[in-house]
């Protein structure tokens, strides 16, 4: 279980704004605008990304944005509910409402939306005659192309990329459109199922922030490259960094040396045949891999009889072991 993800939100969204950029931003509007906005802001219009805030209780609250009217107006839902497709779709019947200045339309569909009881997976939810949406199911291996993120990191990044970026655990990607280094982010955490990325998790990392790329610490960040200057010679000696725009990997190491040949080629294989595949091919791919490689963690494990020691804990009294010298 993802200690991260709130169990049983009591609603579909929290909030919906409609950020203008400006000179003096703050807290949520920062990473609305998580690029250089004198450079680019009229390259970003239409894009969607998703930027994650952590609560008082440490869960994850997403921040899913579409950029309207130049790159200067920020749509953003904040929701504690992964519905990627879902809010992006949302988003995009937003800005419809707003560019024909249907607000009546805009207001109708949000206020239907926010009281709705939050549905179960699979399950239809009808909001009005032109608005309606089938909740996720978000507990699942993810599927092409239902996962948006996971089909557009194959397509920005092929299999010789994923492979050595999945092996580390510090990594800064960066693209000059933050619908590709988020979604590449956000698919590279997918494919960790069923386990889950637990340390710092920023997919979009405004110019304010950039302090958090030298943490002593694993770290999964995305920054736009309009700032990516601004760190690039800045970070850890340990950190990779995937470039989406040009499909290159900078890194110091020879992850895939140091990886068993016969799961690297395994995997290879396999993703040739699925990354272009629907289904979730790609993802029982790297399961395989994963179970390849840590399935086998019980054999540096030795067992020693005798009474137990005051650092296990009760479930394990049944078992105690010590790691294998």
């Amino acid at each position: 279980v993802d200690r991260r993800t709130k169990a049983n939100p009591e609603r579909t969204f929290d909030l919906v704004l409609k950020v203008q950029c400006h000179e003096v931003l703050q807290s949520v509007p920062k990473f609305c605008f998580p690029f250089d906005v004198k450079r680019v802001s009229q390259n970003q219009v239409g894009q969607h990304f998703t930027f994650v805030l952590t609560d008082i209780e440490s869960k994850q609250r997403s921040g899913f944005c579409r950029l309207t009217s130049g790159g200067k107006i920020c749509l953003c839902i904040l929701s504690y509910l992964p519905w990627f497709a879902v809010y992006y779709e949302l988003l995009n019947t937003l800005a419809d409402y707003l560019a024909k200045e249907l607000d009546n339309d805009l207001n109708e569909t949000l206020k239907a939306l926010y009281p709705h009881p939050v549905p179960k997976a699979n399950t239809p939810a009808n909001l009005s005659v032109h608005s309606c949406f089938i909740a996720p199911d978000a507990t699942g291996l993810p599927t092409m192309p239902e996962s948006g993120n996971l089909a557009e990191h194959f397509v920005a990044v092929d299999a010789g990329t994923v492979l050595p970026l999945q092996a580390r655990m510090r990594v800064l990607v960066t693209s000059g459109k933050l619908s590709a280094s988020t979604a590449c982010l956000h698919g590279s955490a997918a494919l960790l199922c069923p386990m889950y990325w637990q340390h710092i998790y920023i997919p979009v990392l405004p110019p304010h922030l950039l302090h958090y790329r030298c943490a002593p610490m694993p770290y999964l960040i995305g920054i736009h490259s309009s700032i990516i200057e601004r760190v690039k010679n800045k970070s850890s000696e340990d950190a990779v960094m995937l470039n989406v725009d040009a499909n290159t990997l900078e890194s110091p190491f020879n992850d895939l040396h140091n990886l068993p040949s016969d799961v690297v080629s395994a995997l290879k294989n396999k993703l040739k045949k699925q990354s272009t595949a629907t289904g979730d091919g790609v993802a029982r791919a790297f399961l395989r891999a994963q179970a390849a490689l840590s399935g086998s963690y019980r054999d540096a494990l030795r067992h020693k009889p005798g009474p137990i020691s005051s650092g296990c804990t009760q479930s394990r009294k049944e078992e105690h072991c010590s790691t294998q010298q």
